[in-house]
């Protein structure tokens, strides 16, 4: 029997935690499968929108060697992902385990037969700490920064 798994996840400012997940995940399956959080889903649930459009992050999560296929998710329910896709695990980052959003995930996915397995998250790097830094970037006062020079 084919193991089908399913990695949801905003993937915006794609970084080493993603791909961490992403490659743990399809070591314990036979077929991965990235959902990747639609634009105005991330903004209903998270309350802002991403970096990187939609389109794009899944573009770039398409092209991991270790990742099968992708799916836009369009709706926040993983029953519905579930229902498009039909996997047999559920991957997340650890973050999730013990928690009530965790919790809730875990009993949704067990009435439709499927295991939620966790792996270890990336503290030291995160969306919302390279969000964070970016805006401080743009925010920062150009202490020692000229105007470019022009061409003559």
């Amino acid at each position: 029997m084919t193991v089908i798994g399913y990695a949801p996840g905003a993937y915006d400012l794609f970084h080493i935690g993603h791909l961490n997940v992403l490659r743990h995940a399809a070591a314990h399956c036979d077929r991965l499968v990235a959902g990747v959080v639609a634009d105005d889903v991330l903004l209903e649930t998270k309350g802002r929108l991403p970096v990187v459009p939609l389109a794009e992050r899944m573009e770039i999560v398409r092209n991991l060697r270790f990742v099968d296929d992708v799916h836009a998710e369009v709706v926040p329910d993983k029953l519905e992902a579930w229902r498009a896709v039909r996997f047999d695990v559920l991957f997340k980052g650890d973050d999730w385990r013990g928690t009530p959003k965790g919790e809730r995930l875990e009993r949704d996915m067990a009435t439709v037969g499927v295991t939620v397995h966790y792996f270890p998250y990336t503290m030291h790097t995160s969306s919302t700490a390279l969000r964070r830094a970016l805006q401080a970037l743009e925010t920062a006062e150009p202490a020692n920064r000229t105007a470019p020079a022009r061409p003559r």
